[in-house]
């Protein structure tokens, strides 16, 4: 079994003011996307200059914790949300949704590239390979915090987390981290490497986060207000995950299609 390292939630302080390990998370999931987005425009192919980037991220940064938020509300603690709907502004009770703030984010560099004059499937291509590192520092904000710890289990992967009860369960927060955070960057980095079609990093970014994602709901313990919603063993995650998993697929699908149709223009004109 494993040994849950206790760590202290708050980083540290300056007298009346906690700053938080999960609100640093944020912070390097923003600074990473801003370091590695500065790297991206040396690229010839970046849609946007050097100069746009901080823009960007303040938008991006906008719609992730705006969308999250609201998103977790209607998702997750809507009739909550109902009954007392001045929760959405207690964030220091927790509560973001991913899928809530992905939504946020596609909003948000809307509005950016309206101000900008550049197309948004470019932008959200270019900026798709930067989000792992949010979620994989939001992951381990969540073990640091003790929460959303995994289902109970008997195998060696087993934990014993300080509020999950006297049962080990799965360390599942870590296992996002590895998939949303480590493999999901690797593989869209990879790709991005050289140009591809429109849409093309974007809907891998939606197939892969929405598998990873729906694997590990499997180990991950189903939020006590919401359980199980479907076939007594599908959570809201998976549900959120799966239009993702489709989506992506019927993107891919279509950027194929007009790549193969554009190289039979080609051969038919030569």
């Amino acid at each position: 079994m494993l040994i849950y390292p206790e760590i202290n939630p708050v980083a540290f302080s300056i007298g009346p003011i906690k700053v938080h390990w999960y609100g640093i998370m944020y912070l390097i999931g923003f600074a990473g996307a801003w370091i590695l987005s500065l790297y991206r425009c040396k690229n010839t192919y970046s849609p946007i200059k050097k100069e746009q980037v901080s823009d960007m991220i303040f938008y991006a940064a906008l719609g992730v914790i705006l969308g999250g938020r609201i998103g977790y509300m209607l998702f997750y603690d809507f009739s909550n949300f109902v009954s007392h709907p001045w929760v959405i502004f207690q964030v220091w009770d927790g509560g973001m949704s991913f899928h809530g703030g992905l939504i946020g984010v596609v909003l948000a560099i809307g509005l950016f590239c309206r101000k900008n004059k550049c197309n948004v499937f470019d932008i959200l291509d270019f900026i798709a390979p930067m989000v792992p590192i949010g979620l994989g520092a939001g992951r381990l904000g969540n073990f640091i915090n003790d929460e959303l710890w995994g289902r109970v289990t008997d195998s060696p992967f087993g934990m014993i987390f300080p509020t999950g009860g006297p049962l080990p369960r799965y360390p599942s927060q870590l296992l996002e981290l590895i998939l949303e955070g480590i493999v999901l960057f690797l593989i869209l980095w990879i790709l991005s490497r050289k140009q591809r079609p429109r849409l093309f990093i974007s809907a891998h970014f939606l197939l892969w986060y929405g598998l990873f994602r729906f694997i590990a709901e499997f180990f991950r313990q189903p939020d006590p207000q919401m359980g199980y919603l479907l076939f007594n063993w599908m959570t809201m995650g998976q549900v959120l995950s799966l239009p993702m998993i489709i989506g992506g697929l019927l993107v891919l699908l279509y950027v194929s299609s007009q790549s193969t149709q554009s190289k039979g223009k080609l051969c038919s004109n030569t």
